[in-house]
């Protein structure tokens, strides 16, 4: 063996053994790193992953309540609810002499971080579960206490310093918490369903003005009614979803009662005095609205109305809605066999085995989540009359439920707007021709000639299958002047007595 070679080889063994020492050194370390922590309730110690800033009765609830997948940070408003509700706890509970300012400091950082989104991934417990939303709770006060004990320079399960339930709960219970936090949630994002509802309104009342010279037949129980403009039609569809915010403004004040303060059944019991109206302030300048005390803690702890009013207020958006989708999906059948007096946009072929066939997919999947809303709220309604004496164990199916429905009508509104309304065109040949060959504008004729006899003008048309003009004109009950004046299809909409009247 040359030289050289003998000294490759041993060099090559040499940064071997160097590597394999500098692994060997590094494993314990590492080890430490990843190495569980235990923790303790009262059912026992369980090991806890070492980067979990949950803790143990999370834990738990993590193998017992298996269930949906939908983990409550499945919308993020509820945890930044959660943050809300525990910052405005620290602050009434330090303004009452209850906490001291250091742990309120750190506290302040913990829920602030969670407000700015981070951290969300940690509250993982199911929305479904028994205990009236208890590990929910505890799932809050696990994560946001060992946030506050890392940015106070302490690791994760060192309670000593700060304690889940003596600093993070201090002066609550799950039962004022939990549905604190609820109407939290629903409360911060009713203005941005309410702000999307008003670009809605906006875009059917830009289209009511584009069409509100083209005249169509109204039509009532499926059947010819009498004269319309298509403007006049899409501004009713605005005027109505009009009313549906006005109801969405009005429910909200059912949310803004609050317990906190109430503690276990709503006696206060564990609570100092003044903390109540300090909590309330302190959420109403988080969340920027008027959130006060209920005035019965013992009422308000199993009451059940804020959640029942507010579903049935998106009840009535969605029943709404789903009208309006309905509407457009008769208005848009054929193309030739149809109605045809509107064209959706195009999105994408509608069938897999008809060629050239497009369905109007819009206002069908706003009728998919508009049913679902509504069973929302039959689901809202059960859960809300089903409680026992002191607390209803079935708010988190309620908080489910709205917050589902909330967020649903509001994707399907932006959707709504501008894969659908925005893009609506009319078809003004087809409304020409069902206004000509129409046998509705002889209503115009009963101050004329009577309703028997415009009946029997009516009849005559359906059996010969003459437009009524045409058969007006045959029997000259009426001058061509006369018909001008007395059937002008715009005279017939009172268009020029409208509020949408073109100036």
């Amino acid at each position: 063996m040359t030289t050289n070679v003998f000294l490759r080889r041993t060099l090559t063994l040499v940064l071997t053994l160097i590597v394999l020492f500098v692994a060997a050194s590094a494993m314990p370390q590492q080890s430490a790193q990843s190495k569980p922590r235990i923790e303790k309730d009262l059912l026992g110690e369980k090991e806890i992953p070492a980067n979990a800033y949950y803790g143990v009765q999370t834990a738990r609830a993590l193998e017992n309540f298996q269930l949906s997948g939908v983990a409550i940070n499945h919308y993020p408003g509820f945890v930044e609810a959660w943050a809300i509700v525990k910052l405005a706890a620290a602050r009434a509970n330090t303004d009452v002499g209850a906490m001291k300012k250091e742990r309120l400091d750190a506290i302040e950082k913990a829920c602030k971080a969670v407000l700015a989104g981070k951290y969300h991934d940690q509250f993982q417990v199911d929305w479904y579960q028994g205990g009236a939303g208890t590990s929910t709770n505890m799932n809050a006060n696990e994560v946001l206490a060992n946030i506050a004990l890392e940015v106070s320079g302490h690791k994760k399960g060192e309670y000593q310093f700060i304690e889940p339930h003596d600093d993070l709960n201090m002066s609550q219970s799950t039962n004022d918490s939990y549905p604190t936090a609820i109407k939290v949630a629903i409360l911060m994002r009713n203005d941005k369903l309410i702000d999307e509802l008003e670009k809605l309104v906006a875009s059917f009342r830009a289209k009511g003005d584009a069409f509100l010279e083209i005249v169509k037949m109204g039509r009532t129980e499926m059947q010819d009614a009498v004269p319309m403009t298509v403007g006049q039609e899409f501004h009713a569809f605005a005027a109505s979803l009009d009313s549906e915010i006005q109801l969405l403004k009005n429910a909200e004040k059912s949310l803004y009662a609050v317990n906190m303060g109430a503690t276990a059944i709503g006696t206060g019991i564990n609570v100092p005095e003044g903390y109540a109206e300090k909590c309330a302030a302190h959420l109403a300048k988080l969340t920027g609205k008027p959130i006060v005390p209920a005035h019965d803690m013992l009422a308000a702890t199993w009451d059940q109305q804020g959640f029942v009013v507010y579903s049935s207020a998106l009840k009535s958006l969605a029943i709404k809605l789903s009208k309006i989708s309905g509407d457009l999906i008769l208005l848009t059948s054929g193309p030739r066999a149809g109605l045809s007096e509107i064209d959706l946009p195009a999105l994408q072929p509608g069938s897999s085995i008809m060629p050239g066939k497009v369905n109007p997919v819009v206002p069908e999947v706003m009728n998919l989540i508009t049913f679902r809303v509504m069973g929302n709220d039959y689901v809202t309604t059960l859960a809300a009359h089903s409680g026992q004496l002191q607390l209803n164990a079935y708010e988190p199916i309620e908080g489910l439920s709205v917050l589902e429905s909330q967020h649903l009508l509001y994707r399907a509104s932006i959707l709504f707007r501008t894969k659908c309304i925005d893009g609506i065109t009319v078809n003004e040949e087809v409304l020409a021709h069902y206004m000509e060959t129409t046998v509705g504008i002889v209503t115009a004729l009963n101050p004329v000639v009577g309703y028997d006899k415009a009946t029997e003008l009516a009849q005559e048309a359906y059996k010969s299958g003459k437009g009524i003009l045409e058969v007006i004109r045959e029997k000259k009950i009426l001058t061509d002047q006369q018909i001008k004046e007395l059937l002008d299809p715009v005279k017939l909409t009172n268009l020029k007595k409208s509020k949408y009247a073109m100036k």
